[in-house]
């Protein structure tokens, strides 16, 4: 039977239909010539970016490959982060220049007075992409057994979180009943062996090496019922970079948009995965994928934001302005 947030959430998914400490360095890309097409030479040739070794960023990386950056006259030096939360003291200190992010952290990030700017969608979610895995011979087996248990998510405060959190309601399961502990990803079918945990909430490429390594077995897919189609996560600078470097963040854009565009091409990011998510090449031929938005909608990201209400990240009288967090793609 579902909840009566389950419920709610079910009703939002049918009107809304389309919807880490920094750690590691490195130089990633490109030159700091003016960029070939012929427009201004950027206000800063050499960007840092938080980004994380998922699916997700999987555009950045054929960008790069593909000299994309370089033909902008940007330079990409990369900062490895453990999730979207953790990318936001970067972005607001001036660390980072940009960062990936999930949409749930942006946007409490900007609830509690960090000035956000939007750059670029970056990742949205379709079946299987979301799953809460355990072990063969757990008895945790249907998602009414989750009642009580130990969950591992990435962070809190995130968009695991909150379709973990919808999904456990969906099936009549009391979300404050769950105890969800933090662990990297890469560090989750490991907690799950030594049974530090009893379930973990994973994303590609780990469903898929937790299910080859340990023989992980799925619980309940949370992209599916409520939160089916969840635009997951993109790219945010602070609002003062924004304001200051238009021409670096419009290069940015250009260059990953381009990025965006291949990845929806299931080969060319099977091709980057196991350089970057250190996956051997078989894994990255078995994962999951979710789909790579080529625009930056407010109506897709507003469905996030009534999702936070309903679960009580957000304050339900809380106005929320997506329009002016979002800086448009140039022309």
């Amino acid at each position: 039977m579902l909840g009566r947030r389950g419920r709610l959430a079910l009703g939002l998914a049918g009107t809304i239909a389309l919807l880490g400490s920094i750690s590691g360095c490195g130089l990633l890309a490109g030159t700091t010539h003016s960029p070939e097409d012929g427009t201004a030479k950027v206000e800063k040739p050499v960007i840092t970016v938080g980004l994380m070794p998922i699916i997700d960023v999987a555009p950045v990386h054929i960008a790069l490959k593909k000299g994309y950056f370089a033909q902008e006259g940007l330079t990409i030096e990369s900062r490895t982060i453990q999730g979207g939360a953790a990318g936001i003291p970067g972005l607001a200190g001036g660390s980072l220049d940009f960062s990936i992010g999930n949409w749930v952290s942006f946007f409490l990030a900007q609830s509690k007075g960090i000035d956000l700017r939007l750059v670029s969608d970056g990742y949205q979610a379709r079946h299987r992409m979301f799953m809460i895995m355990t072990v063969p011979g757990s008895p945790v087996r249907v998602p009414a057994d989750l009642a009580g248990k130990r969950i591992a998510l990435n962070t809190m405060a995130n968009i695991t979180e909150l379709t973990a959190r919808s999904t456990l309601d969906a099936y009549g399961v009391d979300p404050k009943s769950v105890t969800f502990k933090e662990f990297p990803y890469p560090d989750m079918h490991a907690q799950l062996v030594r049974k530090n945990i009893d379930a973990a909430l994973m994303i590609e490429p780990f469903i898929t090496q937790a299910e080859r390594s340990i023989g992980a077995v799925p619980v309940v897919d949370t992209a599916a019922g409520p939160t089916q189609d969840i635009p997951v996560a993109g790219y945010a600078t602070n609002a003062k970079f924004a304001k200051e470097n238009p021409k670096t963040v419009a290069a940015f854009q250009r260059a990953l948009l381009k990025g965006q565009a291949d990845a929806n091409r299931r080969a060319e990011v099977e091709a980057v995965l196991p350089h970057y998510a250190k996956i051997d090449p078989q894994t990255a031929s078995l994962v999951h994928f979710g789909s790579y938005p080529m625009n930056l909608e407010q109506s897709r990201l507003q469905r996030v934001v009534e999702l936070m209400k309903i679960f009580g990240m957000l304050s339900q009288n809380q106005q929320f302005d997506i329009k002016s967090m979002i800086v448009e793609y140039p022309r």
